[in-house]
């Protein structure tokens, strides 16, 4: 009988265990491929602030690049970092390859924040990791489409979507540049 009790238990843990381990709403839980091709682990950010923006080479908003940078510069000693996606969803203004952007981007911005491997950001085919950044379901937040080039989420220190920004405003306006600033 007390075998049977302690079955349960240890099958009780493990069923708990692998469910926390599913709905983890944490966007440390992801690995994706940077621009490069090498293997970029959310999970090395724990304790960062970090803004996800989706980007794009041919678009009216594309000056944002250096905005970004700059934001980054001036930033990412005080453990805050931005992650850029390239997308190639909104009028096809991201025809280029991987390296191509990643051309682009230096060539033109100067950029050295980390950029990944191109992706879907919005449909059926939308990346896993956007899949978590707009369903309320995987990010315990909210619900959101990405609804231009340069959306950018800002995402805490515990890896929880914290607030949605809309591509037009500039990296750094004042919401966001508080919201790096602020303590917590």
């Amino acid at each position: 009988m007390f075998k049977r009790f302690l079955t349960l238990i240890l099958t009780f843990m493990c069923l708990t265990a692998t469910s926390q381990i599913a709905t983890d709403n944490s966007i440390h839980q992801f690995k994706v491929a940077d621009i490069s091709g090498n293997i970029f682990d959310f999970s090395e950010l724990k304790g960062k602030k970090i803004m996800i923006v989706n980007t794009a080479s041919k678009c009216g908003l594309t000056y944002q690049y250096e905005s970004l940078q700059k934001l980054y510069s001036q930033y990412k000693n005080f453990n805050f970092v931005i992650i850029g996606f390239p997308s190639n969803d909104f009028l096809w203004q991201e025809p280029g390859s991987n390296d191509q952007i990643a051309d682009f981007c230096e060539e033109n911005y100067g950029v050295t924040f980390p950029m990944m491997s191109k992706i879907t950001v919005k449909g059926s085919k939308k990346h896993p990791i956007y899949q978590f950044l707009t369903q309320k379901s995987k990010n315990n937040y909210k619900d959101s489409k990405v609804t231009w080039n340069f959306q950018k989420y800002l995402i805490n220190k515990d890896g929880k979507v914290e607030k949605i920004i809309a591509p037009k405003t500039r990296p750094d306006s004042e919401e966001i540049v508080s919201w790096i600033t602020n303590g917590d």
